[in-house]
């Protein structure tokens, strides 16, 4: 899953488009290199970020969608949002295919009957607070039992509002310290009980460039070195981006995964 982010804001500066050229050609540089998603995302999710009306997420988020759709139609795209009515309109309006809630419709009590509406995919992720408050002293006792829960809770709800594809993602970075990233990393087949597709988005994140006192600018090689860890310990889709460098990993890992029979 390749990001690409129709935003000012966003902690990684080489990841926001925002000109209809920067749009199409970071989405055509996405797909040639392998990307199997386009993630679009109109609101800055980076700690401390500023709301964003939601009249401009619409615009923004539109707007890349329907170029993405009308230069590559093949291209499969997911709508990074936690409002459902973004969500409704990029897809309903604009031929997007998935949503990706950061929030795990807490931020929306309409976003589940939305998805079941639509009848698109949908990624829940964990994350308490919102985008400005989530990094305010996160404490868990467990933070890998806390989120099983969390997931049961709302998978539960999901699939009894009728929605059929659902997709975890742990949030790293998301009201979580380094502490409890590299916690989740390291105990990353545990969220396998709940037998549903697995995404893991670290690319470029806090836990890796202030553990290496560095800068985002800096952190692919740490990036690279953590998605390997997560495919390892059970990752199903990498969100990233860099899609070249994810989709070497990929390759690399599939030949670990991979046995073959012994010639000798």
């Amino acid at each position: 899953m390749g990001i690409l982010n129709v935003t000012y804001d966003s902690f990684h500066r080489g990841s926001r488009y925002n000109t209809d050229i920067e749009i199409l050609e970071a989405a055509g540089k996405m797909l040639k290199e392998g990307a199997g998603i386009i993630d679009v995302g109109g609101y800055s999710s980076r700690p401390g970020a500023g709301d964003v009306p939601q009249d401009e997420e619409l615009r923004r988020v539109k707007k890349a969608v329907k170029l993405i759709k009308g230069e590559f139609p093949e291209a499969v795209i997911s709508v990074d949002t936690f409002r459902s009515e973004v969500a409704k309109q990029a897809i309903a309006d604009c031929g997007a295919h998935i949503v990706n809630d950061i929030s795990g419709g807490e931020a929306d009590n309409n976003m589940f009957k939305v998805v079941r509406e639509l009848n698109v995919p949908y990624i829940l992720m964990h994350m308490r607070g919102t985008p400005r408050t989530m990094q305010d002293n996160p404490v868990y006792d467990d933070v890998v039992a806390v989120i099983l829960r969390w997931f049961g809770e709302r998978i539960f709800r999901l699939q009894a509002e009728g929605v059929k594809d659902i997709i975890i993602d742990p949030g790293f970075g998301f009201a979580k310290d380094s502490v409890h990233n590299f916690e989740m990393l390291r105990r990353l087949g545990d969220f396998q009980i709940a037998g549903l597709p697995l995404l893991v988005g670290i690319s470029r994140k806090t836990m890796i460039w202030r553990t290496l006192d560095i800068t985002p600018d800096d952190a692919l090689n740490g990036t690279t070195a953590l998605n390997m860890a997560a495919l390892l310990n059970g990752a199903d889709i990498l969100r990233v981006h860099d899609v070249k460098e994810a989709i070497e990993t990929v390759r690399l890992f599939q030949e670990i995964a991979t046995e073959r029979p012994n010639t000798d």
